[in-house]
């Protein structure tokens, strides 16, 4: 490992890397031209977020018109690790990615004085906040000091920077159980919630907005339920969805039975893949007039969840049944099951008699003419069934 000054301070910085949806995000960011790029890392995904970052600028340089060098990989004296690799398409400074190892539940995101120095961070105008316990499962002082706290220390490094833009990631699951469809418009509509992920994402996001009607320049983006790549199935984890995927799979082909809770019939189900939001956030994020705005990154024409199980059974190859089953039943069976063996969390049952209907104007009208959009579920569930099986011990870990 060689010692690398940065050629320029980093412009932007992420939180969140090296998660599911900030490396694809990392990407799209490098690829367009910002940059230098600063990431906030926990210590103990050092090694994965070099790995990563090398494996990200590599291919940004790739892409390059004249392919590039080789990478570069060295510690500053304060600047934390830096990969370089390739030409920039905008002014033949190589895309770099530095690694800060810090917290955003700690004061100053535990950067301290970083955040002052302009040859360091202070220089950063754009900040992109993806950090957060995704876990339906969450304990609540936990998603409290991740998601509530985390967002207000991240707010209070956004201001105390001076940054010219902030990007926050939320999720169309702020709405909890409301009854009736829920756009970009709604937020503070007294909804009850189906666990702490949801009320905490809630909560930060209210943060958020009070910040913005304060003059802090962001956007919102509320992704539905993510899952892997349309294209080629890769995720980081297996949640959500995956959990009926797992229950389907570790039953015989000729038939396996699925819980219908009451109400089933009419829930739908909001799916959406990765590359879909990555794609979204990195078109919207781009311009200047989506400043204030929030955008719904949802499907506007989801499946139900009878639907949506046949579909995934279908993709597994398995001759599926749904039985009627009481929720608090249903519950009890998945809890069963994780305890034998089969990961079913119970928290996901709540999603199959969920009440609220998720539409996206504001993100129709901005992504309108544009080559971003929804594909639907039925053209890539075979895609992300294909990478489950290929790679079952991925688990469903959060990532905070």
């Amino acid at each position: 490992m060689t010692d690398a000054a940065p050629s320029r301070p980093p412009a932007v910085l992420f939180t969140g890397f090296p998660g599911f949806l900030g490396s694809a995000l990392l990407r799209r960011v490098l690829a367009r031209g910002d940059g230098p790029v600063a990431c906030l890392i926990q210590p103990q995904y050092r090694d994965l977020a070099e790995r990563r970052a090398r494996e990200i600028v590599s291919a940004v340089g790739s892409d390059s018109a004249d392919g590039g060098d080789s990478a570069e990989d060295g510690d500053s004296a304060e600047d934390g690790d830096s990969a370089e690799d390739g030409d920039s398409a905008e002014d033949g400074d190589p895309p770099a990615v530095h690694l800060y190892e810090g917290d955003i539940t700690q004061p100053d995101l535990g950067l301290g004085s970083a955040l002052d120095d302009p040859d360091l961070l202070g220089g950063v105008d754009e900040l992109y906040h993806l950090a957060a316990v995704y876990d339906l499962s969450v304990d609540a002082d936990l998603a409290e000091a991740v998601n509530v706290r985390g967002t207000e220390r991240v707010l209070d490094a956004a201001e105390r920077v001076d940054v010219e833009r902030l990007h926050y990631v939320s999720t169309c699951y702020v709405s909890g159980r409301y009854d009736g469809d829920f756009t970009e418009e709604h937020l503070r509509e007294g909804q009850s919630f189906n666990n702490h992920y949801e009320e905490t994402k809630y909560r930060a996001e209210v943060a958020v907005r009070e910040r913005i009607s304060e003059g802090l320049p962001a956007t919102v983006y509320r992704p539905a339920i993510a899952v892997g790549d349309s294209e080629t199935g890769e995720t980081d984890k297996l949640d959500g969805p995956y959990n009926l995927l797992r229950l389907l799979l570790a039953q015989p082909r000729r038939l396996a039975v699925a819980f219908s809770v009451p109400g089933a019939a009419a829930t739908e189900l909001n799916v959406v893949p990765r590359d879909y939001v990555v794609d979204a956030i990195a078109e919207l994020s781009a311009r200047p007039e989506t400043v204030g705005e929030t955008y719904q990154l949802c499907d506007p024409d989801p499946l139900m969840v009878p639907e949506f199980v046949g579909a995934l059974g279908d993709a597994a190859g398995r001759r599926t049944v749904t039985v009627p089953t009481p929720k608090p039943v249903a519950k009890a069976a998945a809890w069963l099951l994780s305890a034998g063996g089969v990961d079913v969390e119970p928290a996901t049952i709540d999603y199959f008699d969920h009440p609220t209907r998720y539409r996206c104007p504001n993100a129709s009208d901005a992504l309108a003419g544009t080559a971003v959009s929804v594909p639907p579920f039925e053209s890539y569930v075979d895609r992300l069934v294909a990478f489950a099986r290929e790679n079952p011990d991925l688990g469903d870990d959060p990532m905070t």
